[in-house]
């Protein structure tokens, strides 16, 4: 049995109607006399007028140009001489982005999600892409984020569609641990709290998730609405946190980064591209009858199971072929799965077969 590295949690949580108004005061909790705050375009016009007025500690603004990639990482690195810490406001790669570049030198992070959106905010890891949007490979950091600090409202004003795709990405939590934990026997203590913690990411989003988004059509947030944002932050990042290699990806998150290959694909998002990796992943375990009874879950979340309803109907077989090969490579999660050798040819033959079972 492989060794498990735990990445427990950020050092400090809160969630807490007006906690942005308190920034400036925990980064004086930390000593922090100056800081670059990391953001997108929309991530700030969302934010600023959560945010309190700065007087005792310096604020800087990085925008950066949309992809968490290594010459983004290099734009901040550069940057941040003279500057104790980075804050990273914004959704998954903005966040991914400033634990990348605050990991390469040794500073702090301090993270604010503008959405909520995937497990980004707990996780010490960076997923890292090449400036056009494909898939390059993920980082795992020895130290977490040095705060993190959730305003209910604030995602609750956050576009749908991510937060619907948030829902995609962490009930993928369950069936990608659940694969790898389950023939284990003997399972040690931090294994016990992934696993258990994989559960409670599908069990609690099959229940609130529906309830959760009338929150967000309707301005106003509810019990379900915070539920599901712990769920998608705090649980989705125990399970890796706990169970790393084991609890991390498998063969849903694979076949996202092989979508990427393709770039039809890049303006699908992430979340949804996993939802839907989770029903090749089970087609690839033989379990067509999970895939039916999920069925009714994503249609009230209109998830996708098949290509088709990802709007990639017109995906040649030549591009069906570069997907299934680049997640069948040999470093990708999916050979985490013990469901014997898969290739480019078992995964090509799981999508074709997907469209017929829910066509």
């Amino acid at each position: 049995m492989k060794t498990i590295t735990v990445h427990a949690a950020p050092s400090e949580y809160i969630l807490e109607n007006g906690i942005l108004k308190k920034l400036e005061a925990k980064l004086i909790e930390r000593n922090i006399k100056k800081a670059l705050i990391v953001t997108g375009i929309k991530s700030w016009a969302a934010v600023e007028s959560y945010l309190p007025e700065f007087h005792e500690v310096q604020i800087k603004q990085y925008t950066y140009n949309g992809e968490c990639s290594f010459s983004e990482i290099d734009n901040i690195v550069k940057r941040m001489d003279g500057f104790d810490a980075i804050i990273a406001i914004g959704g998954g790669k903005v966040i991914d982005l400033g634990k990348a570049a605050a990991a390469e030198i040794h500073k702090p992070v301090i993270v604010v999600p503008t959405v909520a959106s995937n497990c980004a905010p707990w996780t010490p890891l960076s997923v890292l892409y090449d400036d056009t949007g494909a898939f390059i490979r993920y980082d795992v950091y020895p130290v977490a984020s040095s705060l993190l600090l959730v305003e209910p409202q604030l995602l609750l004003e956050g576009p749908r569609d991510l937060f619907v795709a948030g829902i995609g990405d962490t009930i993928a939590k369950w069936y990608e641990a659940d694969v790898q934990l389950k023939r284990i026997e003997e399972k040690t203590v931090p294994m016990m709290i992934s696993y258990e913690s994989a559960r409670q990411c599908k069990e609690l989003l099959l229940k609130h998730s529906v309830k959760a988004l009338e929150a967000v059509d309707e301005g106003i947030v509810n019990n379900e609405f915070i539920k599901v944002i712990e769920v998608m932050f705090m649980y989705a990042g125990m399970v890796g946190g706990y169970g790393d290699h084991y609890g991390r990806t498998a063969g849903a998150h694979s076949i996202h980064n092989g979508l990427t290959a393709i770039e039809s694909s890049h303006s699908v998002l992430h979340g949804v591209k996993v939802s839907y990796g989770i029903c090749v992943q089970l087609m690839l375990e033989g379990r067509i009858d999970e895939i039916h009874q999920l069925r009714p879950f994503y249609e009230a979340l209109h998830l996708p199971q098949s290509l088709k309803e990802m709007g990639l109907q017109d995906v040649t077989e030549q591009q069906l072929l570069e997907v299934a090969t680049k997640a069948a490579e040999s470093h990708e999660s999916m050979h985490l799965m013990p469901i014997g050798a898969i290739d480019a040819k078992r995964v090509a033959n799981a999508m074709r077969e997907l469209e017929i079972v829910i066509n």
